[in-house]
């Protein structure tokens, strides 16, 4: 485990369970929900080398037909490296550097970087993913669990600066269409994003406001216990609708910025 520290802000990242962030403390407040919480849906975890679902495991790249495993049947989802050990790279009260290739069952090879940056009221992620010796179709993000009531009482609201929404399949999978913006319960993609892409809000409490250069925002707003605004690159299934491919030496990176004003005198 790794910990950072900024002020009353304390960061855990736990380098040997996927990246993942596992507390996220401003003062005695956990804004992500903990793994004593929910052992499963907990934290912040990287995606990579995709995001969310891709449709049956399944995509065709440069000619050739793939098959990833379903890691939640009948569809493959989030990733690989949440699942992988990673090497720290540097260190220190505030920065964080991490990096862990990208092996089987991934057929490409590569490589994944992440970058935490803390300060008294914000932490900045970078995530890097890079193409070995042959390009690759990639997508990356980040599923953060924000505790809808972190003192127990006054559950979070929501306020989304997006234009679209990608129309959901019988599946639960984007089509690829573009569609206004339906109310909740989401489940769901949204593009075209503000400036900041959303604001979250616990009455009398405080707020966290979220910034990325992500063209993407999976909001997913079903859980009792958390609520999920996930900053990605591409739509879920995006190697099925139009694939986003990086070069050898030419990275995608993404980046986001989580920043917070809580009063922890309530």
């Amino acid at each position: 485990m790794i910990n950072l520290s900024a002020g009353s802000v304390r960061v855990v990242v736990d380098e040997n369970g996927g990246g993942r962030i596992l507390k996220l403390a401003v003062g005695d407040l956990d804004l992500l929900v903990t793994p004593e919480i929910d052992d499963h849906n907990h934290g912040l975890f990287p995606m990579a080398p995709w995001a969310g679902r891709i449709r049956y495991g399944k995509f065709s790249f440069a000619g050739d037909d793939y098959q990833l495993p379903c890691n939640k049947a009948p569809h493959a989802i989030h990733g690989t490296v949440r699942d992988q050990s990673w090497k720290i790279d540097s260190s220190s009260l505030t920065h964080l550097e991490l990096s862990t290739d990208l092996v089987e069952p991934w057929p490409f090879g590569g490589k994944v970087m992440q970058r935490f940056e803390l300060e008294p009221n914000s932490l900045s992620l970078t995530m890097e993913v890079h193409a070995s010796d042959r390009p690759m179709p990639v997508s990356c993000g980040w599923h953060p669990w924000w505790h809808r009531t972190p003192q127990g009482d006054d559950s979070v609201e929501l306020e989304l600066h997006a234009e679209r929404m990608y129309h959901r399949d019988g599946e639960g999978i984007p089509s690829g269409e573009l569609v206004p913006i339906a109310p909740p319960p989401w489940d769901d993609c949204f593009t075209k994003l503000g400036e900041p892409a959303a604001v979250l809000r616990w009455p009398e409490l405080g707020s966290l406001t979220i910034e990325s250069d992500c063209e993407c925002m999976v909001v997913y707003t079903e859980p009792d216990l958390a609520l999920c605004v996930e900053p990605q690159s591409d739509p879920p299934d995006s190697f099925n609708l139009n694939a986003r491919v990086v070069n050898p030496g030419s990275p995608l990176v993404i980046n986001a910025k989580f920043h917070w004003a809580i009063n922890t005198a309530i």
